[in-house]
């Protein structure tokens, strides 16, 4: 068919169906423009020090040829390299989130419902032709990536305090400990057991910030040192409430301590006190209620997708849907649908 007949046939078409051709042809066009500048800023960032082979780790890495990736109603030219040593082929989206990914002109849109924290139902809604289940495990391999985000030690006062959600297994159909809860439940244990998951939250006046899941019930101090150990020297100073495990851990590493009660008698000593990190805890509590109860399994992904925000102070603009896309593409991930489908929680 022509270019004149096809707008012959356009023409055909009554007001409404020529408006919705009309926003196809733009959202394609313009999924098309932007997607370009964070792919080159993927491959300058990934490049920057010359090429890596992503398998050996070798530096004899040549150009190996071009291959095709469709983007809307456009195909583009991406580079293909090998390595010399283990002779394998890579592009610069290899083991990378956006790796093997059939739509690929979604992404901006997924990552801007990412940041305003919709569901996936909605998400798939809002961006449409995607069913939810495929960015469910978009959003797993956004997450596994971004949780290697991390940062070398600590600056001087260190706020440490620990938190606790229920331990989910929400959507797992054989659970054999203990009866299915509706709606999340509540624990049958008063006060803190094994029926809860223990979050330590780590933030110095930096805003560096250690989050993770140590396990199931109260916090002890060897979880401590294995969390953080490395992050601390003797030129900080903690700041903990009055829970043992802090005092027996800051004493054996010998760091100067100061400890809060949880009633709030005295919140203050000087420069020292508890109160941003609680401030991180009460945000990251009520920004996780929107979920309904997350399967803790996936739990230190959501962790790593509130200090993100965090981050960027929950800004949702052009520059923040870059850098989300860009950072979680600086490290590799090599989750597939299997094995974030059958990935079990490890205490």
């Amino acid at each position: 068919m022509t270019l004149r007949e096809l707008i012959a046939e356009i023409k055909k078409l009554n007001s409404a169906e020529q408006h919705r051709l009309k926003e196809f042809f733009i959202n394609s066009i313009a999924s098309f423009s932007a997607s370009e500048p964070i792919f080159q800023e993927v491959t300058e960032r990934k490049n920057k020090d010359g090429y890596t082979c992503i398998h050996c780790g070798s530096k004899q890495v040549v150009r190996f040829g071009r291959y095709m990736v469709k983007l809307g109603l456009k195909e583009v030219e991406r580079q293909r390299y090998r390595c010399k040593d283990c002779q394998k082929t890579f592009s610069d989206v290899t083991s990378t989130p956006l790796y093997r990914t059939h739509k690929p002109d979604k992404w901006l849109d997924f990552i801007k419902c990412m940041l305003e924290g919709y569901s996936l139902r909605k998400s798939a809604d809002l961006i449409g032709n995607v069913h939810f289940v495929t960015l469910f495990y978009w959003r797993r391999k956004v997450l596994s990536a971004l949780n290697q985000r991390d940062f070398e030690t600590f600056t001087g006062i260190v706020e440490m305090d620990e938190t606790y959600f229920l331990y989910s297994e929400k959507g797992t159909k054989d659970i054999k400990e203990r009866k299915p809860r509706k709606r999340g439940g509540s624990s049958k244990i008063r006060g803190i057991s094994h029926e809860q998951v223990c979050v330590l939250i780590a933030r110095d006046r930096q805003k560096s910030t250690y989050s993770g899941v140590l396990g199931r019930g109260r916090i002890v101090k060897t979880q401590l040192d294995k969390a953080i150990g490395s992050k601390l020297s003797s030129d900080n100073t903690l700041c903990t409430d009055v829970w043992r495990a802090f005092s027996a851990y800051a004493k054996s590493k010998g760091l100067e301590h100061y400890r809060f009660k949880s009633d709030g008698t005295e919140r203050v000593k000087g420069l020292y006190h508890i109160q941003n990190v609680n401030n991180y805890h009460s945000r990251l509590k009520g920004w996780m209620q929107r979920f309904n109860g997350v399967v803790t399994k996936y739990l230190k992904n959501y962790l790593s997708w509130f200090q993100f925000l965090d981050i960027i102070n929950h800004r949702n603009d052009d520059a923040t849907v870059i850098r989300m896309i860009v950072e979680s593409c600086l490290f590799s991930t090599y989750a597939t649908y299997d094995n974030l489908r059958l990935s079990r929680f490890t205490n």
